[in-house]
């Protein structure tokens, strides 16, 4: 099945794009796409977090992905 994947500040930077439209298993969830996705394509990322958003609202690593979803990886924003 097809998701739509956006990201957001380091990881846009890392990964060099903003979106990408990526295949993925049938059951997969946002946590389990995220494991996948930072071993791939960010080097040293054992302990990056990331909010997640399905679909324009926030969600739980447990969610599961349907066809056309729109998945976000949110870093956290610090300031000071």
């Amino acid at each position: 099945m097809r998701v739509r994947l956006r990201l957001f500040a380091y990881l846009r930077e890392s990964s060099g794009k903003a979106e990408e439209d990526l295949e993925v298993e049938e059951g997969i969830t946002v946590g389990d796409l995220w494991n996948e996705y930072k071993i791939s394509t960010i080097p040293n990322s054992k302990n990056f977090r990331v909010c997640f958003a399905v679909n324009g609202e926030y969600a739980e690593e447990h969610r599961e992905l349907n066809e056309g979803d729109e998945v976000a990886f949110i870093p956290p924003v610090s300031g000071g």
